[in-house]
């Protein structure tokens, strides 16, 4: 891994990352390595400026002892030399000011070791669990396995996990505008920094001296006129530290984030009907619901009581039984179909399906309601005083607020859609105005209606013919399916994080110092949804016939305020943390002195996440469609750890360090890690580290009050030819068999589990670096993580395969049986739910390299040339289960799971180049981002075998390659005018329509590039 320059407030000495390039971003050039083209584009990228993110060249850290010592992310031992065993890689806001990215947050998702299960604020739109967030994810190995530090200190965990587990901290959270620079430490840290540190460490830089005033104020949009974002920040401090023994400073930003829809891109982004996606003559199905498929054959109504667009449908059903005949039927055929277009289907398809109704609605619902990015407004304000304390102690207090509301809108609210607990739709007996559950699976509006609290049967006597069932004059009840036309599901989360911290350092003697460091931070996290049906009030307005289905828009106001209250729940995570440690030199070797460092720490972390969809009063006191999921944890942590560095000789240096933690619930774990610097010649350095790590349960998976579940498609896998042989097929003919099998899923339940172990990681690199000249180098490092115990849900086969069976369901499984088939209402039902605990199973290893190249050349007098690049490479990202079976995921769309089918491709890489005339500089910045194939183990697929595609993609999606524009223009010394164009060819996302983190595209591969050709114009102004 790489390491950098300062942790824990330092600065780094002025000519360092200040005046040098700091950012690479390697793209193309690894990719193009792999097409054959390597020479050329490798010459043409050193040809270029500064980059994203860089490597501390041997020279360069030769030119840090000539300023000051300095302490690198990793470490707790000061230094001259900056160069470590560990890479590192620098984020700098120069650069990424040259690059056009606005936020650091932003910036941290273009690096290239950030692969796989990523967070971006993309996934808000589409329903991500932890909804307003963003966070990385190095080497592919998670977001809850990358560390990430402000100032060398910890920071909240945000109060949502990621998929219900996964702790991780909100990038979002990030001040920009006091951020000095990031660190990117790519290789373990436990032994530093304890759990969570097993991919790596983001540590966040903020400015320790501010003087003047400094603002920004830029804009930016689409070439398409959408788009729009906005950023206004400043900054004013006051006292220098050397001469007046204080700086004090205050900073504030806003910025925001328009939506973005999906009717606002071109094809395929902004529909349903993907059968203009053709691949060798064959074309993509038309998912638009209530269609056609792509063979103009009408697929079954079984696709409309799953969706029905905004339109209302009912079919008549005996009253007693609850048995449906006859066909579908339009409610209100004056109304037609609402924002969709109708089709009448033909004497076959009729024929094929005597549950479809003549005429069905055939809605784009990607086209009238999908979102593509969420509105984003964030403004926050932050200040710090740091101040000489006697004559050589140096003190800081810094507080930093910071809001950020995520708010999208959703799909017309739905009146028939899985809760996230066993629920079945009810019936109505016609003795008794009361719903029953179990026999049915779609909502049925009853014959008689009777006003609210009536407790005795509703009949003609007590009651009215029910107004809203057309049916009801013949005796019968009526199923409803469909989506009320006149309301949206909107959802909003509003986090409010606080940060405190206070520090103080200074000299003990001439050889030794010591550091102390408090923080505090909490985190409140409000999440609002409107338009969700409240399931109990849902049946109240059934049964007294308040709710007008016939005409949803003649309802009023407070009668859609009773069927669809406000849902609302407030997180809150918190965490207090303090550090002291003392450091200094023992004796002179051969190289330098021996330096010994030795601290220990104390923190708190805990966070109360209510369920905002609990169902704790009943089955039907919650809300359809919101995810139930609730946590509530708390623990405490006591650390010691030492570091010895021991520079053996001039060439060689070796460092060692270790940490031990002891948690307050019983669990303790010493992690260690060596590393081993050697440079034969200046111009050449080899480098190496193995360290041992871990990561502890998440409160999800330890303390989870909720569970959390994902549904599965039912697939042939699952069952066998005895069960189904009760549907009139077989696991051979399964194509055959009744949509009530074919069409159905269940529910994987993860329940959490106190006595989880932690998960454990042993990790090594090796590299290279070459300076062969003073400007110019080149790294290459090789990476390997293995983590064993990894923590993840039980296979729930055995379960499955005992219920199918018949036979008794093994221990520590729950399985809950679905509501029965309707058309054979003897079978024994397919499984709706099966519940297990978290467990302690797996072995996971990422393996791979990083490869880098900087140049920092003077052309003329006045014109420097200055080029980085960065890129990564995956060669093997693994599981491997107890049972020896392995799933492989690079390259593919896997785990698909756990990245919302976004995949983990091979490469990614960024290359900058910029020329800097003096008072004008021109930046371009190569994107790459590698293809994969649409195939992921974890679905069941061979590796790389194309798997999940349907035939109307190649089997590989293509690499992604974009190209940015920036040019700044330094007016004076006070005023800078910039301008980027980002995308600079339109060139849009690959088309992907199996992954589901976004529509028909990959929303990590391609999640800025859905903005296609965007422009962006701003000044900053110093005095």
């Amino acid at each position: 891994m790489r390491q950098s320059l300062a942790a824990k407030g330092e600065r780094v000495p002025s000519g360092r990352i200040e005046k040098g390039v700091r950012l690479v971003k390697t793209s193309s050039i690894t990719a193009f390595l792999r097409a054959g083209v390597a020479p050329a584009i490798l010459g043409f990228a050193l040809l270029q400026a500064p980059a994203f993110a860089q490597d501390v060249s041997p020279q360069a850290a030769g030119d840090a002892a000539e300023n000051d010592t300095i302490i690198v992310t990793g470490s707790i031992i000061r230094r001259a030399d900056a160069e470590t065993p560990s890479p590192v890689t620098v984020v700098t806001i120069d650069n990424l000011d040259k690059r056009g990215v606005s936020t650091v947050q932003e910036g941290l998702q273009r690096i290239a070791s950030n692969n796989g299960p990523a967070l971006t604020n993309s996934f808000s739109a589409n329903g991500a669990f932890a909804a307003g967030a963003s966070a990385v994810s190095l080497r592919g190995l998670s977001t809850n396995s990358t560390l990430v530090l402000f100032d060398g200190m910890r920071a909240a965990y945000y109060p949502l996990s990621d998929d219900g587990t996964r702790n991780f901290v909100d990038l979002n959270t990030i001040p920009d505008d006091i951020i000095d620079h990031v660190e990117v430490l790519r290789d373990g840290a436990s032994s530093s920094y304890g759990a969570d540190a097993i991919a790596g460490v983001v540590n966040i830089i903020t400015k320790k001296n501010f003087k003047g005033v400094s603002g920004r104020a830029e804009t930016g949009i689409s070439s398409r006129g959408d788009g729009a974002q906005y950023r206004l920040s400043l900054t004013a401090g006051t006292g220098d530290l050397e001469e007046n023994g204080y700086n004090a400073y205050v900073s504030g930003f806003y910025y925001n984030s328009k939506q973005l829809k999906n009717k606002d891109r071109p094809y395929p982004f902004n529909t349903d009907d993907y059968r203009r996606i053709c691949n060798d003559g064959t074309c993509g199905p038309n998912n638009i619901v209530d269609g056609l498929d792509g063979d103009n054959a009408y697929p079954g109504f079984s696709d409309v009581v799953t969706n029905t667009g905004s339109t209302l449908f009912v079919r008549p059903a005996s009253a007693l039984t609850g048995t449906q005949s006859g066909r579908y039927q339009i409610l209100n055929p004056d109304l037609g179909c609402n924002r969709s277009t109708p089709y009448g289907l033909t004497p076959g398809e009729l024929a094929d399906n005597p549950a479809a109704p003549t005429t069905v609605c055939q809605e784009d619902l990607t086209n009238n309601y999908g979102v593509i990015n969420p509105d984003i407004e964030r403004y926050g304000l932050s200040g710090r005083i740091t101040a000489r304390v006697g004559d050589s102690a140096e003190a800081y207090a810094e507080f930093n607020f910071l809001q950020t509301k995520v708010a999208y809108d959703g799909l017309p609210t739905t009146i028939r859609g899985n809760a996230p607990a066993p629920f079945y739709f009810p019936r109505y007996s016609t003795s008794a105005n009361i719903a029953y559950y179990g026999g049915n699976t779609v909502l049925q509006l009853p014959v008689y209606v009777c006003p609210r609290g009536t407790t005795v049967a509703c009949t003609a006597a007590n009651g009215t013919l029910n107004p809203n069932n057309p049916f009801a004059a013949q005796g019968q009840t009526a199923a409803i399916i469909g989506r009320l036309p006149n309301s949206i599901e909107h959802d909003e989360s509003r986090t409010r994080a606080y940060r405190g911290a206070l520090g103080i350092k200074g000299p003990i003697n001439d050889n030794w110092t010591y550091d102390v460091n408090a923080t505090a931070m909490h985190m409140d996290l409000r999440r609002k949804s409107d338009g969700y049906v409240y399931i109990q009030h849902l049946l109240d307005v059934i049964a007294d016939g308040s709710f007008n289905f016939v005409n949803p828009a003649a309802n009023s106001q407070d009668v859609l305020d009773y069927l669809m209250p406000t849902a609302q729940a407030t997180s809150t995570s918190d965490l207090v943390q303090t550090q002291a440690n003392v450091s200094g030199s023992l004796m002179d070797l051969p190289g330098g002195p021996l330096q010994v460092g030795v601290g220990v720490s104390f923190r708190y972390e805990a966070i109360d996440s209510p369920s905002i969809n609990s169902d704790f009063n009943g089955g039907t006191e919650r809300y359809y469609r919101l995810n139930g999921f609730a946590v509530k944890g708390s623990r405490r942590v006591y650390s010691a750890f030492a570091e010895v560095n021991a520079p053996i000789l001039d060439q060689l240096e070796v460092n060692a360090s270790g940490r031990y933690d002891r948690y307050s619930g019983g669990t303790d774990n010493f992690s260690p890690k060596i590393g081993v610097k050697v440079k034969p010649i200046r111009q050449v350095m080899l480098r190496g580290t193995y360290s041992k790590g871990f990561r502890i349960p998440s409160f999800g998976e330890a303390n989870a009050t909720f569970p959390t579940t994902g549904y599965v498609s039912n697939t042939a896998s699952i069952f066998n030819d005895q069960y189904l042989a009760q549907y009139g097929c077989t696991v051979a003919t399964f194509a055959s068999c009744p949509a009530y099998i074919r069409n159905g899923t269940y529910g994987q339940t993860s329940v959490g589990n106190p006595d989880l172990k932690p998960e454990k990681s042993r990790s090594f690199t090796a590299g290279i670096l070459v300076e062969p000249i003073r400007g110019l180098s080149f790294t290459v490092d090789y990476y390997n993580i293995k983590k064993t115990n990894a923590i993840t849900t039980a296979n729930n086969a055995p379960a499955i395969d005992a219920y199918y069976a018949g036979q008794d369901i093994p221990a520590g499984y729950t399985v809950i049986p679905d509501a029965p088939d309707t058309a054979n209402p003897g079978a024994l039902p397919r499984i709706a739910f099966v519940q297990s605990g978290f467990i302690n199973a797996n072995t996971i290893k990422s393996e791979g390299l990083d490869f880098g190249a900087n140049a920092d050349l003077a052309i003329t007098d006045g014109i420097r040339w200055q080029s980085s690049l960065e890129a990564s490479y995956i060669m093997k990202l693994e599981t491997r289960f107890p049972d020896g079976s392995v799933e492989r995921y690079d390259g593919t769309l896997g785990n698909f799971n756990l990245t919302a089918g976004s995949g983990t491709p091979k490469w990614r890489g960024t290359l900058l180049n910029t020329l800097d005339f003096g008072s004008f500089a021109i930046s371009n910045t190569v994107n790459f981002f590698g293809g994969y194939d649409l195939s992921a183990t974890d679905q069941g697929t061979g590796y790389k075998d194309c798997g999940l595609n349907d035939g109307s993609l190649p089997c590989r999606v293509k690499d992604y390659i974009t190209f940015d524009l920036n040019a700044q223009v330094r007016v004076n010394d006070s005023f800078t005018l910039y301008a980027n164009m980002l995308n600079m060819f339109d060139k849009l996302p690959r088309i992907d329509t199996v992954t589901y983190g976004a529509h028909a595209y990959n929303p990590v591969q391609g999640g800025e590039g859905i903005l296609g050709r965007y422009f962006r114009v701003g000044v900053k102004v110093n005095y």
